[in-house]
């Protein structure tokens, strides 16, 4: 059930939109480049070959990845697309 001027099922399709768009970030993320780097791409330090083998297309050692993984990024709110409903809450 829908309110205001929204229809139905609008909620559900904004959801599953943000959903594909947050896969679809995280599948290019994680695309397989090719070949692995021997060699991080940050500090240059050497990548251990079962890191490479077990993560095809890896570019950063473990600690360059986990300080980017836990790095503060900014992310727009739930509600991207602004709609009508949201603006008059």
């Amino acid at each position: 059930m829908a309110g205001g001027w929204a229809k139905d099922g609008a909620v559900n399709e904004q959801i599953e939109a943000s959903i594909g768009e947050e896969l679809a970030r995280m599948r290019l993320r994680t695309k397989a480049g090719g070949e692995s780097r021997t060699h991080c791409l940050e500090c240059e330090e050497p990548i251990p070959e079962p890191r490479r083998a077990a993560i095809p297309g890896v570019t950063l050692c473990r600690e360059c990845q986990d300080e980017r993984d836990h790095a503060f990024r900014a992310r727009p709110g739930i509600n991207r697309r602004g709609s009508k409903d949201s603006q008059l809450k």
